[in-house]
C-alpha cells in the first residue's frame, strides 16, 4: 500500500514539475499598461488576461516551441514564436491598429463617395438627387468646393484649371471622350449614366502617382461589383425614356441600361433662343458583365451613344445667324481584372478602347474627325504589413487622331497625330501610427511624340489632431500633353506641367463633416499661339505660365435636424495665366473669384416625398471690351440659380419626379460678343450671350420591378 501511495505522489510531483509559468506585462507604445488584453498559447486553452497594471501570468504543461498571442481591440496582434522556457518576464508593447475606423486618412485634395473610404463627403445617391444636377454626376460634383461655375460649358473646371485638365477613369481605366458633344453657349453632360456606378473619388489636386496626364484633377468612377438583386427599371420622361435590367447567376451578373432622349417635344412646348431645325436627339446604351473567379473579379464595361442636332444661332457678325449641324458616334470598351495572387500580393490589369467620330458642319465648312484611343494598364500591390504597402505598375496610352476639313474655297485638308505615352509608377503607403501616415511615390512618363521623359514626384502626409479631426499636406508635380486642338496642327512641343501644394483640415463627427483646404498651383510650359484660335498657320510655343491659389470650405450636416440633409461649399480662387493668345498674364475668362453652393434635402413622411433645392452663386467672369483699353478688362454680372426637385412615392416601387432649374427665372449672362468692326462713331456693338433657356422643366415617371417588391429608383433621382 505504501508503495502505491509513493508512486501516486511521485506522479503528481512529476506532473507539477512539468508545468511552466509564463508571465509578463503588456503596454502601449507610450508605456501605459493595457487592461484586459488576451494572452494565450495558440492551439491551446492555456492563457489569461492582463490586470490594471498590464500584468499577466498563467501556467502550461506544453513544452518546446510554441506560439504566444497577445491581442486587444484597437491594437495590432502581437505574435511570439519560441521555446516556452524563455517566455518569462516578457515586456510586450502593442502597436495601435492603423486599420480602425478612427485612424488617420490621407484626404488632402480628395472627395470620396461610396467607395468604402472612411470619410465620405457625398453619398452615392447624392450624385443624382441634387436638384441642379439633372441626373448628371458632373452636375452633382459642381456643388463641391474647388469647382468653377461655367454655365455655358457644363464640364469640370477645377481650381483655376481648364476642363481638359481633369481626366475621368472608369474602374481605373482612362475615358478619352467623357462628355457628349454640344454647340456654343449650350452646356454638355457626362456620357455615362450614374446608375451603374457605386463609387466615386474626386481628387481636386495632389492625387496619387498612379494617375497622370491631368494638370488639375482626376475623377474615378467605379462600377458596381455585384447587383443586390434581379430587377428592371423603367423611366418615362418629358425628354425621353430609359430602360434598365440586372440579372444574377451563381458567379456572374449582367446589368444593362439604355436611354433615348429627344428634345423636339420639349422645345415645341418651351421654345428657347435657338432656331432649331432638328432639336437634340440621342440614343445610348451601357452594359456591365461581371464574372467572379476563385481569387478575383473580372468586369467588362461597354458603352455606346450616338447623337445629332441642327440649329441656327444668333451672331452679331452674321445677321442671318450661324448654321451648325453635328453628328456624333462614340464607342467605349473597358475590361478589367482584380484579384489576389497570394495573401500579400494583389493584381489589377485593365484595357480600354475608344472610337469616337464627330461630323460638324458650320456655315460652309465641314469637319470630320476620328479618334481611336487605347489605354492598357497593370499594377501590383504588396502588403508587407498593415503599416506598409507598396503599389507599382505600368501603363501605355495610344491616341490616333485624324481630321479632315473642307469648305467652298478650300480643297480637303487632312490633319492628325499619334500621341503615344508610356508610364510607370511606384508608391508606398506608410502608417507610422493611428495618428500619422504618409503616401509617397514617383511617376515617370515618356512621350513618343515629343521624345521627352518627365519625372513627377508625389507626397502626402496626414496627422490626426484629435478623435474627430486631422490635418493633411500634399505636394506633387503633374504633366499633360496639349489637346487635339493644338496637336493636330503642331507636334514640335513639350508637355505642360504644374506643381500642387495643398494644406487640408478635416473634422468628422457622426453625420457631420467640415473641410477647409488651402492650395497653390504653379503652371509652366503652357501652350501659346499668335492667333485668336489655333490654326494650321499659327506659331506655337511652350512659353506660357500661370498660377492658381485659393481656399475651399465644405460643411455637411445630416444629423442635427430630423429628416434634413444639407451641405454648403464655398471656394475663393485667385488665378492668372499667360497662355493661348493672351498678350499678357490675366485672370482667365473661365475663372470665378467666388463660388458658393447650398444643397438641401428633406424627407416628408406624411407626403411620402423627398423635396430638395440647390442654390449656386458665382461672381462675374472676365471678358474683353474693345471699347475700353486693356485685355480682359471687365467682368460679367454674378451668376445666380435656384433649382428645386420633388420625388413622390406613388407606391413603394413607383415614383413621380419633378424638377425645375433656375426656378426664379434669373436672367444670367454667359458673356458678350462684339462686332468685328466699329461703327461710324468708332464703337464696337455688342450682343449679350445668354443661356439658350432661362429655365428647364423636367417631369418623369419611374417604375422598378424587383424580387423584393420594395426597391425603387429614389436613389437614382
Amino acid at each position: 500500500m505504501k508503495s502505491i501511495v509513493s508512486i501516486f505522489i511521485f506522479l503528481i510531483t512529476m506532473s507539477l514539475s512539468a508545468e511552466t509559468i509564463i508571465n509578463g506585462t503588456v503596454n502601449d507604445q507610450k508605456g501605459n499598461p493595457i487592461l484586459g488584453a488576451n494572452v494565450y498559447l495558440e492551439g491551446t486553452y492555456d492563457g489569461s488576461t492582463t490586470d490594471e497594471s498590464g500584468v499577466f501570468k498563467f501556467s502550461t504543461t506544453e513544452a518546446g516551441s510554441q506560439t504566444l498571442i497577445v491581442s486587444y481591440l484597437g491594437y495590432e496582434t502581437f505574435t511570439m514564436v519560441g521555446d516556452i522556457k524563455f517566455m518569462v518576464n516578457l515586456n510586450v508593447k502593442l502597436k495601435e491598429d492603423v486599420n480602425t475606423l478612427d485612424a488617420v486618412v490621407l484626404s488632402a485634395g480628395k472627395f470620396s463617395a461610396g467607395d468604402n473610404s472612411k470619410v465620405n463627403v457625398l453619398k452615392p445617391l447624392d450624385v443624382v438627387t441634387t436638384a441642379s444636377a439633372l441626373g448628371d454626376f458632373v452636375g452633382a460634383l459642381q456643388t463641391l468646393p474647388g469647382t468653377t461655375t461655367v454655365a455655358e460649358d457644363g464640364r469640370l473646371f477645377v481650381r483655376g484649371g481648364e476642363a481638359e485638365e481633369t481626366q475621368i477613369f472608369i474602374d481605373g481605366i482612362r475615358v478619352f471622350t467623357p462628355y457628349t458633344p454640344t454647340t456654343n453657349n449650350t452646356p454638355t453632360r457626362g456620357r455615362y449614366s450614374p446608375f451603374l456606378f457605386d463609387g466615386i473619388t474626386f481628387s481636386t489636386g495632389g492625387y496619387s502617382a498612379e494617375y497622370g496626364q491631368a494638370l488639375s484633377s482626376v475623377l474615378l468612377l467605379n462600377t458596381i461589383d455585384e447587383p443586390d438583386q434581379e430587377k428592371t427599371d423603367i423611366g418615362i420622361m418629358s425628354v425621353g425614356a430609359t430602360l434598365g435590367n440586372s440579372q444574377k447567376w451563381e458567379k456572374s451578373s449582367l446589368s444593362v441600361n439604355a436611354s433615348y432622349i429627344n428634345l423636339a417635344p420639349y422645345v415645341a412646348l418651351f421654345p428657347d433662343r435657338n432656331d432649331w431645325e432638328k432639336p437634340y436627339e440621342g440614343l445610348s446604351g451601357e452594359a456591365v458583365f461581371r464574372q467572379k473567379t476563385d481569387n478575383g473579379l473580372f468586369k467588362l464595361y461597354s458603352a455606346f451613344d450616338t447623337s445629332n442636332f441642327e440649329l441656327t444661332q444668333e451672331d452679331i457678325n452674321a445677321p442671318e445667324g450661324v448654321h451648325f449641324k453635328l453628328k456624333n458616334r462614340n464607342l467605349y470598351f473597358n475590361g478589367s481584372y482584380q484579384g489576389m495572387i497570394s495573401d500579400t500580393w494583389s493584381l489589377f490589369s485593365g484595357l480600354s478602347y475608344t472610337n469616337s467620330n464627330f461630323k460638324v458642319n458650320f456655315d460652309e465648312a465641314n469637319v470630320n474627325s476620328l479618334e481611336n484611343s487605347i489605354h492598357a494598364k497593370v499594377k501590383l500591390k504588396r502588403r508587407f504589413s498593415s503599416r506598409f504597402k507598396l503599389n507599382f505598375g505600368a501603363e501605355y496610352f495610344i491616341t490616333d487622331f485624324n481630321e479632315d476639313y473642307r469648305d467652298i474655297s478650300t480643297e480637303k485638308v487632312d490633319y492628325g497625330y499619334n500621341n503615344n505615352i508610356s508610364a510607370a509608377y511606384a508608391e508606398a503607403d506608410i502608417f507610422f501610427s493611428k495618428k500619422l501616415a504618409m503616401k509617397t511615390g514617383v511617376r515617370a512618363e515618356y512621350s513618343e511624340l515629343f521624345k521627352e521623359l518627365n519625372i513627377a514626384p508625389r507626397l502626402s502626409l496626414a496627422y490626426k489632431t484629435s478623435d474627430k479631426s486631422q490635418i493633411s499636406l500634399a505636394y506633387g508635380n503633374f504633366y499633360q500633353n496639349p489637346n487635339s486642338d493644338v496637336l493636330k496642327f503642331e507636334q514640335d512641343l513639350k508637355a505642360q506641367n504644374t506643381s500642387h501644394y495643398i494644406f487640408n483640415y478635416q473634422f468628422n463627427d457622426e453625420g457631420k463633416i467640415f473641410r477647409a483646404e488651402a492650395y497653390y498651383k504653379n503652371y509652366d510650359n503652357l501652350i501659346k499661339y499668335d492667333d485668336e484660335f489655333p490654326s494650321f498657320d499659327s506659331n506655337y510655343n511652350n512659353q506660357g505660365d500661370g498660377f492658381a491659389r485659393g481656399l475651399d470650405l465644405f460643411w455637411r450636416d445630416s444629423k442635427s435636424i430630423k429628416n434634413v440633409d444639407y451641405w454648403l461649399s464655398y471656394s475663393y480662387l485667385d488665378s492668372e495665366r499667360d497662355y493661348r493668345s493672351y498678350p499678357k498674364a490675366a485672370q482667365p475668362n473661365f475663372a470665378n473669384t467666388h463660388n458658393l453652393s447650398v444643397v438641401g434635402k428633406y424627407w416628408i413622411n406624411d407626403w411620402k416625398s423627398q423635396v430638395g433645392f440647390s442654390y449656386a452663386y458665382a461672381s462675374g467672369r472676365t471678358y474683353t471690351n474693345p471699347n475700353l483699353d486693356g485685355f480682359l478688362n471687365q467682368k460679367t454680372k454674378s451668376y445666380n440659380s435656384l433649382s428645386i426637385n420633388w420625388a413622390y412615392l406613388i407606391s413603394q416601387q413607383k415614383i413621380l419626379y419633378f424638377s425645375v432649374n433656375n426656378v426664379l427665372g434669373i436672367r444670367n449672362v454667359n458673356g458678350y460678343q462684339y462686332a468685328n468692326t466699329p461703327d461710324m462713331n468708332g464703337n464696337f456693338a455688342r450682343q449679350t450671350l445668354r443661356p439658350a433657356a432661362d429655365q428647364f422643366f423636367f417631369v418623369g415617371f419611374f417604375w422598378t420591378i424587383s424580387e423584393d417588391k420594395k426597391s425603387n429608383q429614389l436613389d437614382n433621382l
